[in-house]
């Protein structure tokens, strides 16, 4: 989770040896990254790479877009200097942003001014720009498919895309693979992760059909493994990760990448 020279070679290593496609890098904090190194070290193992942030509460677009679209320059500069092909996830707002109430109209289009400005830069630099609706715990702004495809279709920018995450759909859509009906020829992005954010097979999310629903809109987009087992207090906070989700790097990579494998290979994904 700390992406300095020591954690990029590590985590990058440790994705070859696993034979992983790409890296999804959590770009916490984009001025800090040492992207010369970072594109180095990539290209040196031959794999692709993504980024992903949510916004620092100063600059939360719902109430600073300006701020936001400031923020999110700097990290999509450091995307494609680095030699990322996109940048996803909470862009419009931060992880634990919560009002105590649905989200207002105004909230709404400063995140689409926000967004529409940051979307129109990312294209600039020949960048992929997606974004993650969230449980409602983590955020009153976006928390289903069909409200990312109506931002998404209220900006009407081609490089945007939804990216979506099971653990997040397996408490706010009206069935797990209601979300990928919805967001269909938008989604290119999906983060697969366990009900307890933990080990890809040992919960409780319907994975059969989570990968019929992307066998059936014909998904091409990136599947990525997610699970959070080593995370800072500030990460786990927001998360709302209060205890270990599974016993180490070993039990999720040897149990959870395989069962994924084989499950995308199954529905003819991979």
């Amino acid at each position: 989770m700390t992406w300095d020279r020591a954690g990029c070679e590590a985590a990058v290593a440790k994705a070859k040896s696993y034979g992983m496609d790409f890296l999804e890098i959590a770009l916490l904090d984009p001025p800090s990254v040492d992207a010369a190194h970072s594109r180095a070290v990539l290209e040196a193992a031959e794999m692709r790479a993504v980024c992903s942030l949510g916004l620092p509460e100063a600059v939360w677009a719902s109430r600073n877009p300006d701020g936001a679209v400031d923020f999110l320059k700097v990290a999509l500069d450091k995307c494609a200097a680095l030699g990322a092909e996109a940048l996803s996830g909470v862009v419009y707002g931060g992880i634990g942003e919560r009002s105590g109430l649905p989200p207002t109209q105004s909230e709404l289009d400063n995140v689409a001014d926000a967004m529409t400005r940051a979307a129109k830069y990312a294209k600039s630099l020949g960048l992929q720009f997606g974004i993650e609706p969230v449980n409602r715990y983590e955020t009153h702004l976006l928390n289903t498919g069909w409200q990312a495809v109506d931002l998404i279709e209220r900006i009407g920018a081609d490089n945007m895309f939804v990216h979506l995450d099971t653990y997040h759909m397996n408490i706010e859509e009206k069935g797990i693979g209601q979300g990928i009906i919805d967001a269909r020829e938008h989604l290119r992005y999906i983060h697969l992760s366990e009900s307890d954010r933990g080990t890809p097979g040992a919960g409780t999310i319907a994975w059969d059909e989570i990968f019929s629903a992307l066998r059936a809109v014909g998904f091409k987009g990136g599947l990525a493994m997610e699970s959070f087992i080593n995370m800072p207090p500030e990460i786990a906070f927001g998360l709302s990760v209060w205890r270990p989700v599974a016993s180490g790097e070993v039990e999720v990579m040897e149990n959870g990448l395989p069962f994924l494998r084989n499950k995308a290979r199954q529905y003819g994904l991979i």
